[in-house]
């Protein structure tokens, strides 16, 4: 499991959007987000974390988001649900990758859908945890999330650094 300050394990796994995708994927930050078809707090964070991968998109930050879960015990996270989420919603302007044998998780210690973890330009873990203080309250827009990029594009480390990720346990096989 990386700590902060850690180099992170870079990994390639197949996207909803038929590729192949590598992260970190370049010389800036990126972010890495477990989460799901079904667990009410990744659906209610969704929204939030999209938005600030939107945002931060123009400023040479990546973000994938990475479903972990046994599809066999839960069919709604299966990689035909997935392609199928994503095109009911008319596209995802980030991808979303399949981790079908929870390897990647498994690395990071993934404990919830969402955990958030933000990797700085070179590699090394720089935030981990919840987007904000509360999924219930979308004026939080992923405070957390985008305070974290706010402070590694300023070349300084995150406060906090680590929060404790909130969330649906990863669906472990």
């Amino acid at each position: 499991m990386p700590r902060i300050g850690d180099a992170v394990r870079e990994f390639t796994l197949p996207g909803t959007d038929g590729e192949q995708h590598s992260f970190p994927d370049g010389d800036g930050p990126a972010v890495l987000v477990f989460t799901c078809n079904h667990c009410p707090y990744a659906l209610a964070w969704h929204d939030r974390i999209v938005a600030a991968a939107n945002d931060y998109a123009g400023r040479d930050v990546s973000t994938v988001l990475v479903n972990p879960n046994d599809a066999e015990r839960y069919p709604r996270d299966s990689f035909d649900a997935m392609r199928e989420r994503v095109e009911a919603d008319g596209g995802w302007p980030l991808p979303y990758l399949r981790d079908e044998d929870q390897s990647v998780a498994r690395a990071y210690d993934a404990k919830t859908t969402p955990d958030v973890f933000v990797v700085d330009a070179g590699g090394r873990l720089a935030y981990r945890g919840a987007p904000d203080a509360d999924h219930r309250d979308p004026a939080q827009e992923a405070a957390w999330l985008r305070g974290a990029l706010d402070a590694v594009l300023a070349g300084s480390a995150p406060e906090p650094a680590e929060t404790k990720p909130v969330g649906c346990s990863v669906k472990w096989r």
